[in-house]
């Protein structure tokens, strides 16, 4: 009724929002007319009022300072319109669904506790799967900017780099993301998407 997860409902009833009667094996329960009278957004009454949730990605450790500089761009974007906003940063690969930051992410838009997301570039975001984060944000009526929209860029190009990353990927997953395996082939195959992007 709330569509919520109960994650937050625990959340919920930990915090005294919506308190959940216990029964005797101590599961929760709730009656009726507290679900339909409560409102989890009560300092929210419009759109424009909730937060904007910027969020900053990159695949790997050796990435932070790039993670770092996204998150400043970010900030300085946000506080520069003004918005109330706080930033979620993820350490990890496009292609992994299985995030913190990129759950919470989730779960914010699913209940509509946000009004805005901002992201640097599409490829931030996810890999792959990025357009059903956004037609989610469309359904609650949540604005997406993208500061980055980048050049136009080929099919092929497009494709090479697709290719490349879940390459990238298996590969760690296969031998281990610092193996010399891993970095030789991952070495390999950015050398032929260049050598291709040059031909």
């Amino acid at each position: 009724m709330l569509g919520v997860s109960i994650t937050t409902l625990r959340r919920w009833d930990e915090e005294g929002k919506l308190v959940a009667e216990r029964t005797p094996a101590g599961h929760r329960r709730y009656r009726l007319s507290s679900i339909t009278s409560f409102n989890p957004m009560p300092e929210f009454t419009r759109t424009e009022e909730l937060p904007t949730v910027a969020y900053a990605r990159v695949s790997s450790h050796d990435q932070k300072d790039d993670l770092e500089r996204q998150a400043k761009v970010l900030e300085m974007y946000c506080a520069a319109h003004g918005w109330q906003y706080r930033v979620i940063q993820d350490l990890g690969s496009g292609m992994n669904y299985n995030k913190k930051g990129l759950k919470e992410l989730l779960e914010l838009i699913s209940e509509k506790r946000m009004g805005r997301l901002v992201i640097a570039h599409k490829d931030s975001l996810l890999r792959f799967g990025a357009e059903l984060v956004f037609a989610m944000c469309e359904i609650q009526g949540i604005e997406v900017i993208i500061i980055n929209q980048g050049g136009e860029v080929s099919f092929e190009e497009e494709l090479a780099s697709d290719v490349l990353e879940i390459i990238t990927v298996f590969s760690a997953r296969m031998y281990g993301a610092y193996s010399h395996k891993n970095k030789k082939l991952v070495e390999g195959m950015k050398k032929a998407v260049e050598d291709a992007k040059n031909a």
